[in-house]
């Protein structure tokens, strides 16, 4: 089994690219799910951050105030350290259930969706790393269009971020997205056919 991680700053369009992935036959492993998962009322990691950052986190409904989670964490370097250090070791266990469930079923291909492969984890850990990238002013007019933030915020979002530009050199492939769609599906279909050959010349005979 390949194990791929697919990371890429915010707005850069990973998750298109997973997508896409996801549509041509890999198994992928989607960082959202996993945090919303370990983040669930009533677990022990959204007590561990109401506890850190303050029972206002929280909606009464017992879910986490995402909203008001990500404004403390993007104005405190420090905040974000925190909330790090109290929801990767958990999400990291539940990557490693999911990717064991894939080896024990003959996956060929598990994809790891990782935002931060670089900020909190080691890349070598996996076979493949794939970068999906896009320039500052398009992902900040990304940013304003598809999550109608201001300026600032949206500043502050891609600053919490190491720069892209020191994730390329430490990535097997980098897809750059500042393109159309077309262009972005092309790119990642090239970068897909090269990791389905290494899988098949990996593979048991």
């Amino acid at each position: 089994m390949l194990s791929v991680a697919l990371t890429g700053n915010v707005a850069a369009g990973k998750s298109t690219v997973l997508r896409l992935f996801a549509e041509w036959g890999a198994t992928v492993i989607d960082a959202d799910r996993l945090v919303r998962e370990v983040q669930a009322p009533g677990s022990p990691v959204l007590r561990a951050i109401a506890d850190a950052f303050g029972e206002d986190v929280l909606l009464e409904n017992g879910e986490l105030n995402r909203a008001r989670l990500r404004g403390i964490i993007v104005r405190d370097p420090e905040a974000r350290m925190a909330l790090n250090a109290i929801v990767h070791p958990a999400v990291q266990r539940r990557r490693a259930e999911r990717v064991a469930e894939a080896a024990a079923r003959g996956d060929r291909v598990v994809v790891n969706d990782i935002p931060l492969l670089f900020e909190v984890l080691e890349p070598d850990a996996f076979d493949l790393v794939v970068l999906v990238d896009a320039s500052e002013g398009t992902r900040l007019q990304r940013l304003r269009a598809l999550r109608g933030l201001a300026d600032d915020e949206a500043r502050q979002l891609m600053a919490a971020q190491l720069p892209s530009a020191e994730k390329r050199d430490r990535s097997d492939f980098v897809i750059d997205n500042d393109g159309s769609r077309a262009d972005l599906e092309r790119a990642a279909r090239a970068v897909w056919n090269t990791i389905l050959a290494r899988a098949t010349r990996n593979s048991p005979q």
